[in-house]
């Protein structure tokens, strides 16, 4: 085993691999941007080295500097954990060149799986099933639209390179399928360095099962299935292990295909072999095919940890250490049923925007795993992917499982920015996902009820008001006025929406809300404001803003107005284009004194690993482009002025 281990990686992988680490008495050695100089993983590892700017291509994407830290500390191997550098060959190259023990896959197995195109061709000799499709190296449109017609639509569009659901399109019909093409090109050259697609069938009831798998580089095994088919925009959400509705005879058959896949690249490490499954039919072992392999461990591997009670970092450090696979196939089994929530700081009505701020408050549940690279105090950089957390459960049964993971998410408390933890706990409590009834399609055909805001319980707003008015101790009636309870006005801001109260003190402790026409009593408890005898939710005031913990409801956000704001809008600012989001500015394409139209494309902006379009709100004339591509921008920053046009 390794005496010093460095992690060339950030966040909740980097910390998770950490944890193992202690256990194992094995020294760590964190790396770090200027971002992350206070961040939790630093923190906790033995010693920390500084290796660039914020953006990743100035720091994490640098291997000359990573393998420079891991010399300079005498580290003997090198994790990746997961994205940036886990699956580059020429990285894992120069990490052996430097004398040092990367710990994963040769990079000549990276290099087998890295295209999925050579990739499928690969498992198709191995004798592992493949989607229906067009792999073949001719990227002319002409060529691929015949064969997207010989395929017969829909057919879905993807990257050869990369993954994570960039570069993907799926066309219904062949008048679709030119501008389909040109987009997802340009989503996979400016995510991958590399335009070239593949062309598959499209699955009706698609379903995204993928199977864990570790090899020596002799021998493999596999830790069985996870579903991974609740998805947004290619996006995983939550997963879940085992499969609902896997049968023996399909288990077998799959596990058979991904071992066979690992040991025709004499894998060695952890890696995830994804298959996509028809569903129409219940699953059968004729409806998988095999979709890519990801050469790293990933970031779902929880829930196959808490099913087999294998620790798969421990695994890959014993392997990578000379060791063989510390368990045989027969030696594995199945031990309930357990589902992770991927939290992340992102605004749900939105779309999803991803979203940044401090973390004034964040506290995770007992009873459940959180795995997270933050604490409260630190701050959502616009630099990374904005994952909070990993909320992780596990139960006897699925049913139990689930409910463990309702409960949970209803009990973690984040407070500083805004959360899809809400539309979390919807998902954990719907009825078609709670019955088994799950594929790719579930969240996009229930998106408007999953999205959408609870409705605000005047009992929360009370206490919202009364906390942000009078705190949570017992006021002083100063300034009591005879005959007359003392009486407070109270405003709060629910984004747009002004709520506005009148409070009345009755007695030290005890008050009357008179809200919309309604007089409701309140009382102060240990636990806050309790209004119309039900317990006090927990509320916290900080700065600006007061969240309340609602259970089964989510978090409600509020802030206090500023008497001295004004409405810019009627300022004439409406002709402003206003980033969504912080991100990278990936394309501008206008230029001042060019005449658009309501919808028509003004820039394309890049966060959270995804690329979001902006178009014009309305006709006008381009009066001023402020940004260029390549710029870093905050939320809410100006990126185009319109202006009406003559006449």
């Amino acid at each position: 085993m390794f005496r010093t281990l460095l992690i060339a990686n950030r966040g909740e992988i980097a910390c998770r691999i950490i944890a193992t680490c202690r256990r194992l008495g094995v020294a760590t050695v964190a790396v770090y941007s200027d971002a992350d100089a206070t961040a939790r993983h630093v923190a906790l590892a033995d010693r920390a080295i500084r290796i660039g700017g914020p953006a990743p291509a100035d720091s994490y994407l640098r291997g000359e500097a990573i393998i420079a830290a891991a010399l300079e500390a005498g580290a003997e191997a090198i994790h990746p954990g997961y994205g940036f550098l886990s699956e580059n060959a020429e990285f894992v190259d120069r990490v052996t060149a430097a004398g040092l023990i990367f710990v994963g896959p040769s990079a000549a197995a990276i290099r087998a799986m890295g295209l999925k195109d050579a990739a499928k061709a690969l498992m198709a000799e191995a004798g592992v099933p493949v989607v229906p499709g067009y792999h073949g190296a001719d990227q002319e449109d002409d060529r691929l639209a015949e064969a997207a017609a010989a395929i017969g639509y829909p057919v879905l569009i993807k990257a050869v390179a990369g993954g994570g659901g960039k570069g993907m399109r799926r066309v219904e019909r062949s008048g679709e399928f030119a501008s389909a093409l040109a987009s997802a090109r340009a989503e996979a050259l400016g995510a991958f360095g590399n335009a070239a697609v593949l062309i598959e069938k499209w699955i009706d009831c698609p379903r995204h099962i993928e199977m864990q798998i570790f090899g020596d580089g002799a021998e493999a095994v596999h830790l069985f299935e996870r579903d991974c088919s609740l998805q947004r925009r290619h996006q995983k959400v939550i997963e879940e292990a085992p499969a609902p509705g896997m049968t023996p005879e399909m288990r077998a058959a799959m596990g058979e295909a991904a071992v066979r896949a690992a040991r025709a690249i004499g894998y060695s490490g952890a890696g995830t072999v994804e298959f996509i499954v028809d569903g129409s039919e219940g699953l059968r072992p004729d409806r998988f095919w095999f979709m890519e392999m990801n050469t790293r461990l990933q970031v779902e591997h929880p829930v196959t940890e808490a099913i087999t009670g294998v620790d798969l970092v421990e695994w890959q450090l014993r392997v990578a250490s000379g060791e063989p696979l510390p368990l045989r196939q027969d030696q594995l089994g199945i031990t309930g049923h357990a589902f992770e929530a991927r939290l992340y700081a992102e605004d749900v009505p939105a779309g999803f925007l991803p979203a940044t701020g401090k973390l004034d408050h964040l506290r995770f549940p007992e009873g459940a795993r959180a795995d997270t690279g933050v604490a409260a105090g630190d701050v959502i950089s616009p630099w990374y992917d904005p994952m909070i957390a990993k909320i992780v459960t596990h139960g006897p049964t699925r049913a139990v499982a689930l409910n463990r993971l309702a409960v949970a998410l209803d009990e973690t408390e984040v407070a500083g920015t805004v959360t899809n933890l809400g539309f979390l706990a919807a998902l954990a409590r719907h009825e078609g996902f709670a019955r088994g009834e799950v594929d790719t399609g579930l969240i996009a055909r229930d998106i408007d009820t999953l999205a959408a805001n609870p409705a605000l319980p005047p009992g929360i707003l009370a206490a919202a008001l009364l906390t942000a008015a009078l705190g949570q101790k017992a006021p002083a009636l100063q300034g009591f006025t005879l005959w007359q309870p003392l009486r407070h006005r109270a405003t709060l801001l629910q984004g747009a929406e002004l709520h506005t109260a009148h409070l009345r003190l009755t007695a030290p402790g005890r008050a009357l809300v008179e809200l919309d026409g309604t007089e409701l009593s309140a009382h102060l408890t240990s636990e806050g404001w309790a209004v119309e005898g039900h317990p006090a939710p927990k509320v916290l005031r900080h700065g600006d803003h007061v969240d309340v913990f609602a259970r089964r409801l989510g978090t409600f956000r509020f802030t206090l107005p500023d008497p001295l704001a004004r409405d810019t809008a009627a300022a004439g600012q409406g002709g402003l284009t206003l980033s969504p989001m912080p991100g990278l500015v990936r394309a501008v394409a206008v230029v001042a004194g060019q005449a658009v139209a309501a919808g028509d494309r003004l820039a394309v902006l890049e966060a959270m690993k995804m690329e979001h379009v902006l178009t014009a709100a309305r006709d006008g004339v381009v009066a001023e482009v402020l940004v260029a591509a390549g710029d870093q921008v905050e939320a809410g920053a100006a990126l185009i002025r319109l202006e009406e046009a003559d006449g």
